[in-house]
């Protein structure tokens, strides 16, 4: 221990917090693009309903939580340069559709609130809805798993700024911008990343469901959809080992490896016995701590790198005075914007409470 915290400064401390940010972007975000997936699938006698309570959870603030994903661009463009300039040139593509995804689905989601309502005009935007609901969280699951492969580093590694060729001795485009992430390991993290959103989804809507029949409704979907993580993450980490190894062996043979499984296994059944047992504050905190601990293994899996398998925080980080001015920034900007988005939240639940409470004393 005292060998790791030894190692660890200006740039390992910025990374933490660059990852801490993307952490609470897959809790927040994440959760929303999962509830597009149950809009997706909402059906049944009580089909509007379930559309009114996902959109409900959903927004007003829905929009504010991307204010994380762009911590972590900002943080990686100052903070580690080098490692920005080959992560978005290999991955522009799937970044791109990312990024197309996130302004449809916003746009989608404010037509159907607010725009015609016509039964036309809300399946056409309901439409777009889901279908970016399902695109962007694949994407990025596909982005973190061709990143953790090495495939984003090699290819970055045949650009010519870094061989010194001409331009004109560019590899194929397929090799260098497609192939990184168009392969079995990556897509099989983006169908972890939408299924662990989907769930975290399911979880927090049985909370915020007014009644026991729609919280029922949730929590079964709650547990289909823990099904559908489990099964999805042992298909990756079979993929691991043969087209990503250094993943494969950083999950299974690390010191850490064990622990961390054992407490992500134990975090995931708590969820499951709580979602049971009807018990939905535990479910929520423990499909949360299942969720983080499935990323930090990303994390903890290719640290010290940061493209692997040859970039390392430290050889692509910034000055240090430049990464003291990111934490500085980061500590003072806390200050505003943490109390902001708990007022947010709070203002924003406890308007959907009473709305809640509304309908059901007029249905009675």
């Amino acid at each position: 221990m005292s060998g790791v915290l030894s190692s660890i400064g200006l740039p390992e401390v910025v990374a933490g917090v660059m990852v801490l940010a993307l952490n609470a972007y897959v809790l927040t975000g994440g959760a929303d693009f999962g509830g597009g997936v149950w809009d997706l699938l909402a059906g049944g006698p009580r089909r509007a309903e379930q559309r009114q309570l996902i959109a409900s959870a959903i927004g007003p603030i829905w929009e504010a939580n991307h204010v994380w994903l762009i911590l972590v661009l900002v943080i990686l463009f100052t903070a580690f340069p080098d490692a920005f300039a080959a992560l978005l040139i290999v991955l522009h593509i799937p970044l791109t559709i990312m990024l197309v995804g996130i302004v449809l689905r916003g746009s989608s989601f404010v037509f159907r609130t607010y725009g015609a309502r016509d039964d036309a005009t809300q399946r056409r935007w309901g439409r777009v809805f889901a279908v970016t609901s399902i695109v962007t969280p694949l994407v990025l699951g596909v982005i973190v798993g061709a990143i953790a492969s090495g495939a984003v580093g090699n290819a970055a590694a045949m650009l010519p700024a870094r061989t010194g060729r001409t331009a004109d001795a560019m590899p194929p485009f397929h090799t260098v911008f497609i192939a990184p992430w168009f392969a079995p390991f990556p897509l099989a993290l983006g169908a972890l990343a939408l299924a662990m959103f989907a769930f975290l989804a399911a979880v927090y809507l049985t909370l915020a469901a007014r009644d026991d029949v729609m919280r029922d409704l949730f929590r079964k979907r709650a547990l289909a959809a823990a099904a559908v993580v489990f099964a999805a993450a042992f298909a990756a980490l079979i993929l691991a080992f043969d087209q990503a190894p250094d993943v494969g062996r950083g999950l299974m043979l690390l010191k850490w490896s064990l622990p961390l499984q054992a407490t992500t296994g134990t975090a995931a059944i708590i969820a499951i016995w709580a979602l049971a047992r009807r018990r939905w504050r535990l479910a929520r905190v423990a499909a949360a701590a299942q969720v983080s601990l499935i990323l930090w293994g990303w994390v903890l899996v290719q640290y010290p790198l940061i493209v692997p398998p040859a970039r390392s925080l430290r050889d692509t980080a910034a000055p240090s005075i430049t990464l003291e001015l990111v934490l500085w920034g980061c500590a003072g900007g806390s200050v505003l914007l943490l109390p902001a988005l708990v007022y947010l939240f709070r203002t924003f639940s406890a308007l959907g409470g009473a709305e809640g409470s509304a309908v059901q004393s007029a249905k009675e």
